[in-house]
């Protein structure tokens, strides 16, 4: 897994450790300051190497991981998981917060109205004075 190399592209990294699905989007997140390595901000060709310590924000989710292994190449997730260790304050964090999301109420979306849910939606529109057509009038 490891290449000859002690030293390796952070944007290349992050890829082959299954972080970003694309480098591209690895490199934009890099860009964006969402990518910092030991406390610090960085550029998509930076090297890195074992024993740095990044920390990634993917949304709400802050992975705090220390680089084991190095590879260019994007493997299995089981191998990509090698590459690197998270600390234990950043499992338990990310456990809360996708707890936390769990019990937020979603929305419940049934698709498309069907003919008679749109109906009484012209109907209430009509009653409020509200109006589906444009502002600027019917281009039929």
């Amino acid at each position: 897994m490891s290449e000859d190399n002690d030293k390796l592209r952070i944007d290349k990294w992050l890829w082959a450790a299954r972080f970003f699905k694309t480098r591209s989007l690895a490199v934009d997140a890099v860009e964006a300051g969402r990518v910092t390595m030991n406390e610090a901000r960085i550029k998509p060709a930076k090297a890195i190497g074992p024993g740095d310590h990044l920390v990634i924000r993917l949304g709400q989710y802050h992975f705090e991981v220390e680089v084991l292994g190095l590879s260019n190449k994007r493997g299995p997730a089981s191998e990509a998981q090698k590459l690197y260790r998270e600390s234990d304050e950043s499992k338990v964090r990310r456990a809360e917060i996708a707890a936390n999301l769990k019990a937020l109420p979603q929305p419940a979306f049934k698709g498309r109205p069907t003919k008679r849910d749109r109906r009484e939606i012209e109907r209430f529109e009509s009653t409020t004075g509200r109006s589906s057509k444009s502002a600027w009038g019917d281009f039929e």
